[in-house]
């Protein structure tokens, strides 16, 4: 046979009826047809590589098993594309694909791209961001159940619900891993306050402090920016013409970028890392954190887990949302802020405090 097998075909070969073919390969088999026709039915299949045609099926379930996709910018960036994958294997997992569109930090076209997806019949919808921000959830998106990823919803009353990274916590234990080496000088080199990441990370690195019983240096923590020459810049200023007694001796960094910077500006003074000043990344970037010499300790972001993690969550709300029986319900979710946290990864640029310290 040349042409692709149909149920009829499947039908005649197994000697039943074509009705009894697609209950039995659509998992209705049981109490409809009889265990024996079911046997000959899947034999019959299997001999003719029949597969049942699923845009057919879709359209009989009222469901596509797409999941829309659209990002900023993780499909054009080297950075956050884990996020998509944790939430594509996911999906796959369950029988769904997905279709991704990328607004290239675009803003005005949100509301097209969500337009274009529901379009398409899309089952859910995911907004994933590159980095941690508020999003001004396109109103279309609440057409169908939906889903923030690395962002959450701008409006004082939620209604999208969010996946994001735990800040505060990374702040905390990447601070908590400094001092579990005895340091207890630590400077904090944050990014901006422009991105709602510094401030939380901020927020944990003085809450580790608060736990230890121990006051925080507010003149040790510099907001300088997320890149390396702010790193750099930074960590110049913090010790140039400073004497081994009045320097950290640790620099946590609020990004893997900034704690280049800082290795670049210890070798420039003369200072090996992490011999004479302990330094923490954050992040652990891909081919960047791993390759550094000496080796970055930093905190990982979870971005495939976020991923796995909201389209989890959306799978289910598409799952609710269907079971209604006239597909009620609020399609755009519940607004619940979900928390995953980050991973401690130890490696060569932190160690014990100096023996003259």
């Amino acid at each position: 046979m040349n042409r692709k097998a149909t149920a009829l075909d499947v039908a005649k070969l197994a000697g039943v009826s074509r009705s009894a073919v697609s209950l039995v390969l659509n998992g209705r088999g049981d109490g409809n047809v009889a265990l024996e026709s079911q046997q000959r039915i899947r034999e019959a299949a299997a001999t003719l590589s029949y597969t049942p045609n699923k845009i057919a099926l879709s359209l009989r379930n009222r469901q596509s098993r797409i999941i829309g996709i659209v990002s900023d910018q993780v499909v054009t960036s080297p950075f956050d594309g884990n996020i998509i994958a944790g939430a594509d294997a996911v999906a796959r997992e369950h029988g769904f694909v997905t279709v991704v569109m990328d607004t290239e930090l675009d803003g005005s076209r949100d509301e097209g791209a969500v337009e274009t997806l529901l379009d398409r019949q899309v089952d859910g919808l995911m907004y994933v961001t590159v980095g941690l921000r508020p999003l001004h959830v396109p109103a279309n998106m609440e057409r169908v159940p939906s889903i923030l990823a690395n962002c959450f919803d701008d409006r004082p009353e939620a209604g999208v619900g969010a996946v994001i990274p735990d800040e505060v916590r990374g702040g905390r234990e990447a601070a908590e891993h400094i001092m579990s080496l005895g340091h207890r000088d630590i400077a904090f080199l944050a990014g901006d306050s422009l991105t709602p990441a510094a401030p939380r990370r901020i927020e944990g690195y003085r809450d580790a402090f608060l736990r230890a019983g121990l006051p925080v240096n507010e003149a040790r923590v510099l907001q300088v920016g997320w890149d390396i020459d702010a790193g750099f810049h930074g960590t110049m200023k913090l010790l140039d013409g400073v004497g081994a007694g009045r320097r950290p001796t640790a620099i946590l960094c609020a990004n893997d970028r900034l704690a280049i910077g800082v290795v670049l500006a210890c070798y420039r003074l003369g200072l090996s890392v992490p011999q004479d000043i302990s330094v923490m990344g954050y992040d652990d970037e891909f081919r960047v954190a791993k390759a550094m010499v000496p080796a970055l300790s930093t905190m990982a972001l979870p971005l495939r887990e976020m991923g796995a993690a909201a389209m989890t969550a959306l799978l289910g709300d598409v799952t609710q949302h269907r079971a209604q029986p006239d597909g009620g319900g609020v399609p755009g979710g519940s607004g619940t802020e979900t928390m995953v946290p980050c991973r401690l990864v130890v490696r060569e640029s932190t160690g014990p405090v100096p023996a003259e310290r």
